[in-house]
């Protein structure tokens, strides 16, 4: 399955924005999505998932309660609102995805499929 990423820009701290992932191909409402994130310098974090079974999300603790991971599988899209934007949140963002992926998948090594990624840059 192919993945895109979409949606990054330039926004000021306290900002919101909204990622969307979509997939091309065989229809995504199988896949656990998983959101991961790369600042300069750093390695790629887990940033959250859904699952494809119920859409349950879970969330790293730096940014629960600030994003939010959703879907509709009718537009093949898994979507990353993201509120209360800090300059900590830049980065550049990546969609993941495993089919019938089952747990917590918050691992890089836990997914299959990647997206080319969305560059988000928090100003000050």
């Amino acid at each position: 399955v192919q993945l895109q990423a979409s949606g990054g820009g330039l926004v000021q701290a306290g900002g919101s924005l909204r990622l969307s992932c979509t997939t091309s191909g065989r229809p995504f409402s199988t896949y656990t999505v998983g959101w991961f994130r790369q600042a300069p310098g750093k390695e790629r974090e887990f940033v959250g998932r859904i699952s494809w079974s119920d859409s349950n999300t879970y969330y790293v603790d730096s940014v629960k309660g600030r994003f939010t991971i959703s879907r509709d599988n009718a537009k093949n899209t898994v979507y990353l609102q993201m509120n209360s934007l800090k300059p900590e949140d830049t980065a550049v963002y990546y969609c993941a995805a495993e089919n019938y992926g089952l747990g917590l998948l918050n691992k890089v090594s836990s997914y299959d499929y990647w997206g080319q990624g969305t560059e988000l840059t928090v100003s000050s």
